[in-house]
């Protein structure tokens, strides 16, 4: 994980400068900073709504006594789609959104779930118990506490 996210570090704020720099070339100064501000007001009306949205189905879930998983990993998502919108730079945002999109975000969820179930579930302990254990047969009975 420390291998992935150190070259994130690196690379992601190089992008942000470089389309910053861009935009601003193009359109000038206040515009890229008017946008900047544009795009983290959206992202956050969106993120509001799509976040209560989703709270609303896990609780639906939750009264039908399922378990919501995909729907908390899809709250997680929208978490970091608002993180990434608050973010200052179009990269972030461009992900953000991509996060905030129902569709896309579904997928995502039902594709991260099965591997979260094996990260975060023990390992089966069945297999070594089994083979550990035998069986003692014999007869027994019972004596009175004198």
């Amino acid at each position: 994980m420390r291998q992935l996210l150190l070259p994130l570090f690196i690379i992601i704020p190089i992008i942000e400068i470089y389309l910053l720099l861009s935009v601003g070339s193009i359109i000038g100064v206040f515009p890229t900073i008017a946008l900047i501000f544009a795009t983290a007001m959206l992202g956050v009306t969106l993120l509001r709504h799509q976040g209560l949205a989703t709270l609303k189905r896990a609780q639906e879930a939750l009264q039908r006594q399922e378990i919501p998983t995909t729907l908390l990993i899809e709250g997680v998502m929208i978490l970091i789609a608002g993180l990434l919108l608050i973010t200052p730079g179009f990269f972030t945002d461009s992900i953000g959104f991509l996060l905030l999109l129902p569709p896309l975000r579904r997928r995502l969820a039902m594709g991260l779930t099965p591997q979260l179930f094996t990260l975060f579930t023990p390992p089966s302990q069945t297999t070594t118990t089994t083979k550990q254990r035998s069986t003692i047969e014999g007869e027994y009975q019972r004596l009175d506490d004198r």
